[in-house]
């Protein structure tokens, strides 16, 4: 539903009242990223149903990472597919530029589908995660629509609009996802603070940034999410 939303669109280019270019796309894009945050909830709770149902299998876990290259792969990658023609369009030169500058957006797809494929793989228990969680990924660009029709500060939007801004972000959150990073895993076993405090630190920072920030929190908690990860270093 993600996909076929953020792809039924057209792209608007207008202008302000000092002559910057402003470009937009219709809501769809930003229902697709709401789907996307639907996708997340389903695939937090689909391990308590099957432990509730007693239903879990190897083709459960094989089925559980499909669905996720599509709902946190391939349809972020969409988004920022979206974003990269709505930068070009605002260049003076944008509405003829070739495709061949857009496909980067599937890098971030195929990265997630790599990272999920070497999850897969792993067949000891583990504390946390080797790469940021492609859930964790999908959501951050999940977020850029609703940061940039939300947020009305002019640098967010020329930020977001400039291809070279979108590319270093496809880089590094792919590379984020399949590196080795070692990861929180941000499931609680238990409520102890001495257990979890890395946890309920990053929930701190969240309800913070939230309050504070708005939409803008999304990559400050992703941020946050990966510094924390790295100072307690989980056994991944």
């Amino acid at each position: 539903m993600a996909i076929v939303v953020i792809m039924q669109n057209g792209i608007v280019l207008h202008y302000d009242d000092e002559g910057a270019a402003l470009v937009t796309v219709s809501e769809n894009v930003r229902l697709g990223a709401f789907f996307i945050g639907c996708a997340a909830l389903i695939d937090f709770m689909d391990g308590f149903v099957a432990r509730m149902l007693r239903a879990s299998s190897e083709l459960g876990k094989q089925l559980d990472s499909l669905a996720d290259v599509v709902s946190f792969g391939v349809a972020p990658a969409m988004i920022l597919y979206q974003f990269l023609r709505m930068g070009y369009v605002a260049r003076e030169d944008g509405i003829n530029i070739s495709m061949i500058w857009l496909i980067p957006a599937f890098i971030f797809a195929m990265a997630a589908a790599y990272r999920l494929g070497k999850f897969n793989l792993i067949t000891e228990p583990t504390e946390g995660f080797r790469g940021v969680p492609t859930p964790a990924a999908g959501l951050l660009i999940a977020s850029l629509p609703f940061i940039y029709w939300e947020t009305t500060s002019p640098f967010i939007h020329q930020m977001l609009l400039n291809v070279w801004v979108m590319y270093a972000i496809i880089l590094v959150v792919s590379l984020l996802m399949i590196s080795n990073l070692p990861m929180l895993n941000l499931k609680f076993k238990n409520f102890r603070i001495a257990e979890n405090f890395p946890r309920y630190l990053l929930l701190l920072v969240a309800v913070l940034a939230i309050v504070v920030l708005g939409w803008l929190s999304v990559p400050v908690i992703f941020l946050a999410y990966i510094l924390l990860s790295l100072l307690f270093k989980p056994k991944a």
